[in-house]
């Protein structure tokens, strides 16, 4: 049995049988039916024969032990960390936290969202401000973040920010490229110098500095006092394990704080995944870009969790969104967040107070030796002068394995972390005396008293409850419990594509030579690395039609965002002044955010009755903006779930405007195989390699949205400063790693090359199968919205139960009730209010669609119990959905609907006869609890609490 075989969840005779419920008499027929003539691509795709599993992990094991693993001492942001292996285990390599979705339905997302809480307790404790969010990219990008915040939040309309020369080289660049797209001018500054900011939005340091400088206390408060007093914000893009030892920024006067979480246990992995962080003050909470988790109450008033303030609002806000970022890094937020719950803040503390003692022992050697220390405090960097001796200093080092940073010929920064040994420095000490030429030593300082943080932190009990591996063991058992992902059951998410993550995929990121390797390591050190990305480049232009690939993108927001830049920049360099983007109004929330954000001006285009773009409001469109026309950005097949006939005449208007066409590769998942948005018309795209491609969702991220263009786009592309990614010519950085979320990349690269050419176009068209076999098993009851002209939906459909409002059912109410019946709510209200779009993937087999068309069938039965007053509108078993075990076995049951009814609905419920006696069963047996009832977001708005609060905060109300 082949690999597709198991990763497509439908056999043969499934699918046969499915063919007969939709009326086609195979799946070539059905394809042919629902993909139109003009997009179709001719032939096969050209990709190495499917592999097996044990050759696919022979295979990445060699190219992991191509990548050279060295002591890495490079430092600029990354840093060799010890992951414990319980949370390794627990949580990276656990089903039940890597393959969950963003908690949108928080009912059944209640662990990963105390997880989170913990994270974002974690942040504003070390950093000292009161509010933190979920998690972000990266630092570079979560720096661009503060930096924009800090631009909103300015009374004036200033476009000018300064920021210290002395920050990370990859947040110098990924700050220039943002910063340019949107006007906002930067002004380079020695920020311990006398300013004057009074035309400056915000003030931006590095806490320590890049070159490891930690200036007195005072140094920091007069850089706060002048920002302010111009009426600017004090950003400070910290290190949060130095601030488990240093005066956390918030007393230094810094309004907001961003950084990394890295070195909290997360693997270097050549540059990510890597949860991010920002914090920042209570005035601007509303202005927080990405999730806020935040406590709220059940509807029996216990303590629950959800997504708080700005859930999922760039589907609101669009072009106004605070943010791009859809979903971050929650898996690596969670790991960060046990981490500290395994050492505490008294280890936290203690592994920074060892990694500064490494780093004093290091200077003061050097100093004896007669070199030069540039900066005499310091945290855990130690920037050395070698005249002009610079580059052969660190080749010596190099020689006896040990990776340091250059900074300019003359000076080389050397970081320690958790895992320096005094080998090492002694090593490096002796390696490096023949380049000493001082002859004499130098007075290296302690850290001032007042530099040092003396408040204590991490107070709360599940930073103390959890030290032994059993008791650890066991809370994070006991929070994925509480969570529902796929290795329970089916995840129908339109638009999100929550198929098969497979073992063999994903156990690769673990390996040594894949998670231990430093991004600026020396190019000879990543040559697993660059054979791995070669392959995957190549592979997906193959797929896509395109002719160049940045793998750089650590999102799909990030893909979207740095696609439009390319455009951007391919205009610009014409001379043309193309600031126009055309969006369609069914479009992803994200694009118009991405839009803004790249400097274009949005406009919208309207859709017809049918859910396709309105070809006659396009024409006006481009019309009252002729010659300002640079974009439109297409979701093919379409958010509404059709392959639109018309997407050539769209693209070919677009062109003879002057326009590039941008098609959000967020669908791809129907393409593959059929169909290549480079050959439709497309000039670029962006990627989710976390939806089509069977990276884990983790909770809301890791994503991988890598970019893919045609050649003329492709010096456009994101590139990094002095470093060679793949054969892209390009710069213009979006994320601080040259190949983003590297240690990820192998589940795709594996997920291609077990699948092969025929395995990928098989996927798509079971997945084309499964969403019109949920389709057309249920129009007769719940209507289809939306479908193409031969009668068919593309890999997800729409299903319209607005109808339910007549009797006082919400598509909220059906969302919570599925919850009983067993299963995650498909997409809400998106594209359309009011509906549901439910994508069940290839991976599902036919009993899990049938399980759901089931719960579907009998929910419309219910709501016709309310409709004809059978069970009240103010008391039936969907609006009080979910039912938790508490409420079943309570000892008094007021209800008009019985106890089996609300826990057991497919069982003894009023649809039970379209359920299969044995799927009934295993619904007893496998039955999924709620751990709370329906949470009440306005409450938690209302009264917001984003850290984890004392137990006698709560009430029963």
């Amino acid at each position: 049995m082949g690999f597709a075989s198991r990763h497509i969840g439908t056999s043969q005779s499934d699918q046969q049988a499915m063919l007969e419920v939709v009326g086609a008499a195979t799946v070539e027929e059905l394809m042919d039916q629902a993909v139109p003539n003009q997009i179709r691509s001719e032939g096969r795709l050209h990709l190495p024969p499917a592999a097996t599993e044990q050759q696919v992990a022979r295979e990445l094991a060699q190219m992991a032990s191509h990548n050279t693993v060295r002591t890495s001492m490079i430092g600029q942001g990354f840093y060799d960390t010890a992951t414990p292996a319980v949370i390794r285990r627990g949580i990276l390599e656990n089903p039940s936290w890597y393959t969950a979705y963003t908690p949108y339905q928080p009912e059944i997302s209640q662990g990963r969202l105390e997880a989170l809480l913990g994270f974002q307790t974690v942040v504003s404790e070390l950093t000292g401000l009161p509010i933190a969010g979920a998690s972000l990219l990266d630092e570079a990008s979560a720096g661009v973040e503060a930096v924009l915040l800090a631009v909103r939040v300015h009374r004036g309309e200033l476009r000018r920010v300064a920021v210290s020369s002395d920050l990370f080289e990859a947040s110098k660049a990924v700050l220039t490229n943002r910063c340019d797209a949107l006007g906002i001018e930067i002004r380079w500054v020695d920020a311990t110098e006398n300013l004057d900011l009074t035309d400056c939005a915000a003030l931006v340091v590095q806490y320590p500095g890049a070159g490891g400088v930690v200036h007195p206390y005072h140094a920091y408060t007069t850089m706060a006092d002048q920002i302010h007093a111009a009426g600017g914000t004090f950003v400070v893009i910290a290190d949060l394990l130095a601030c488990s030892m240093l005066v956390p920024p918030g007393r230094l006067g810094a309004d907001v704080v961003a950084g990394s979480a890295q070195r909290l246990g997360i693997p270097l992995g050549g540059g990510g995944p890597h949860a991010a962080y920002i914090a920042t003050t209570q005035a601007n909470e509303r202005q927080l870009p990405g999730r806020l988790v935040g406590v709220s109450r059940d509807s029996a008033g216990h303590p629950a969790f959800r997504l708080s303030l700005q859930t999922r609002e760039q589907h609101i806000r669009r072009e106004k969104a605070t943010s791009n970022i859809c979903t971050a890094q929650s898996l690596l937020a969670i790991v960060a967040s046990m981490y500290v719950v395994y050492h505490g803040p008294e280890g936290l503390k203690n592994i920074a107070e060892t990694i500064h003692a490494h780093t004093l022992d290091l200077a003061r050697k050097l100093c004896d030796s007669g070199h030069r220390i540039t900066h005499k405090a310091f945290f855990d960097t130690v920037e050395l002068e070698i005249p002009g001796r610079a580059r052969p200093a660190q080749l010596t080092l190099l020689a006896k394995g040990i990776a340091v940073y250059l900074h300019s010929p003359s000076h080389l920064r050397i970081s320690c972390d958790e895992l320096t040994e005094t080998s090492t420095i002694d090593a490096i000490a002796q390696a490096l005396e023949p380049f000493a030429d001082s002859g004499k030593s130098e007075q290296i300082e302690e850290l001032p008293a007042a530099s040092l943080r003396t408040d204590s932190f991490l107070e709360q009990a599940t930073f103390h409850r959890y030290r032994s591996e059993t008791d650890l063991m066991r809370y994070m058992r006991r929070l994925g419990d509480k969570d529902y992902a796929l290795n329970r059951g089916m995840i129908p998410l339109g638009s999100c594509t929550m198929k098969l993550n497979a073992a063999v995929e994903v156990s690769a990121m673990t390996l040594e030579g894949f998670a231990h390797i430093h991004p600026y390591a020396p190019p000879e050190d990543h040559a697993g690395f660059e054979r791995l990305a070669e392959d995957l480049e190549r592979w997906l232009c193959e797929i896509t039609g395109y002719d160049a690939v940045s793998l750089q993108p650590n999102a799909g927001s990030q893909g979207e965002l740095a696609g439009l830049l390319a455009v951007r920049g391919y205009h610009r360099a014409r001379g043309e002044a193309r600031d126009v983007c055309l969006i369609p109004a069914s479009a992803h929330g994200t694009n118009a955010a991405s839009a803004t954000l790249a400097g274009f001006r949005v406009v919208v285009v309207t859709s017809k009755p049918d859910g396709s773009i309105d070809l006659e409001d396009l024409r006006s469109k481009i019309a009252e903006n002729r010659d300002r026309i640079g974009a439109i950005m297409l979701t093919y097949p379409s958010t509404h779930g059709i392959y639109e006939e018309s997407v050539g005449e769209v693209i070919s208007m677009v062109h003879q405007s002057g326009g590039q066409v941008y098609i959000d590769g967020a669908n791809l998942n129907a393409m593959v195989g059929f169909a290549r948005p480079g050959d439709m018309g497309g000039d670029v795209s962006h990627l989710n390699l976390h939806k089509t491609f069977a990276i884990p969702h983790g909770g809301g991220g890791p994503g991988v949205g890598p970019v893919a263009a045609k050649a003329h786009l492709a010096p456009y592309l994101p590139g990094f400063p002095g470093r060679r990614e793949s054969a892209l010519p390009g710069s213009g950085a979006v994320a601080a790693a040259p190949w983003g979320s590297a240690s990820v990349l192998p589940i795709s690269w594996a997920y291609i090359r077990l699948m092969g050419a025929e395995g990928l176009s098989a996927a798509t068209a079971s997945a084309v199968l499964a969403a019109n076999y949920i389709a057309d098993s249920l129009d007769h009851v719940i209507p289809v919205l939306y479908r193409g002209s031969s009668g068919r939906v593309a890999h997800e459909c729409i299903l319209d139960v607005r109808g339910f409002k007549q009797a006082g059912i919400s598509v909220d109410d059906v969302a919570k009730r599925l919850v009983d019946y067993g299963f995650h709510a498909p997409t809400m209200s998106f594209p359309v209010p009011g509906t549901l779009m439910v994508e069940p993937t290839e991976s599902e087999g036919r009993s899990e669609l049938d399980r759901f068309c089931a719960a579907m069938l009998s929910i419309t039965e219910e709501v016709t119990k309310v409709a004809t007053g059978h069970w009240p509108r103010e008391d039936n078993p969907l609006i009080n959905a979910p039912h938790t075990a508490e409420v079943v076995i309570a000892s008094e049951w007021n209800h008009p609907y019985s106890r089996e009814i609300a826990a057991y609905p497919a069982v003894y419920g009023v649809g039970t006869e379209v359920l299969d006696p044995e799927l009934a069963r295993y619904m007893v047996e496998d039955k999924y609890w709620p751990p709370v009832g329906r949470v009440d977001g306005p409450w938690g708005d209302r009264n917001l609490q984003c850290t984890c609060p004392p137990p006698e905060a709560f009430t029963a109300s």
